[in-house]
C-alpha cells in the first residue's frame, strides 16, 4: 500500500492566514495539525495540534505557571481573543523546521517512519512538483494496521 491509497484531501493555509483560520481549518476537518503551504501549494511547514495551540496562547503564559493561576475565570475563557489579530507567519519560529512530507508513491513504512523522526501525527502528501496533494494522518496510517475484518 502507497500513501495514495490513504491520502486524504485536506484545507491548508498560509503565513497571512490568521491563527484563527488555522485553528479552524484543523477542527473542521478534524486534523491533527495543519499543513502550511506558500503561494504555489507548496508546503512550507506542518504544524502539529499542540503547536496551533501554542500559537493561540500568548507567550507570556507559556512557561508561567503563577501568572496563569492569576487570571479570572472570564477571562481565561476568552484567552483566545486575539488569535484573528495574529497571523500564522508572526507565530512561526524564524527556523522554520523543513516540512514534513512525503511523495504519493511512499510506502506505509516510509510514512512510519517520517512520523517517528519528526513526532508528527500529520504528514504532507506532495507530488513530483512538491506540490500538495493531502495529508495522511496517524488515525489513517494506524487504521491500516488494524483493519476491520482482522480479529483483535
Amino acid at each position: 500500500m502507497k500513501a495514495i491509497d490513504i491520502v486524504q484531501p485536506i484545507p491548508s493555509v498560509t503565513t497571512v492566514d490568521s491563527v484563527t483560520a488555522a485553528i479552524r481549518q484543523m477542527t473542521d476537518a478534524n486534523l491533527p495539525g495543519v499543513v502550511v503551504v506558500d503561494e504555489q501549494n507548496r508546503p512550507v511547514t506542518v504544524i502539529a495540534g499542540t503547536q496551533v495551540l501554542k500559537m493561540a496562547v500568548l507567550t507570556a503564559y507559556h512557561d508561567d505557571p503563577a501568572l496563569v493561576r492569576t487570571i479570572d475565570e472570564a477571562s481565561a475563557d476568552s484567552f483566545t481573543h486575539d488569535c484573528n489579530q495574529r497571523t500564522v507567519g508572526e507565530c512561526l519560529s524564524d527556523k522554520k523546521a523543513k516540512p514534513i512530507t512525503a511523495r504519493s508513491d511512499a510506502t506505509l513504512l516510509e510514512l512510519a517512519t517520517i512520523m517517528l523522526r519528526n513526532r508528527s501525527p500529520l504528514v504532507a502528501i506532495v507530488d513530483r512538483d512538491k506540490k500538495l496533494v493531502g495529508a495522511v494522518t496517524l488515525t489513517a496510517l494506524l487504521g491500516t494496521m488494524a483493519p476491520e475484518n482482522q480479529p483483535a
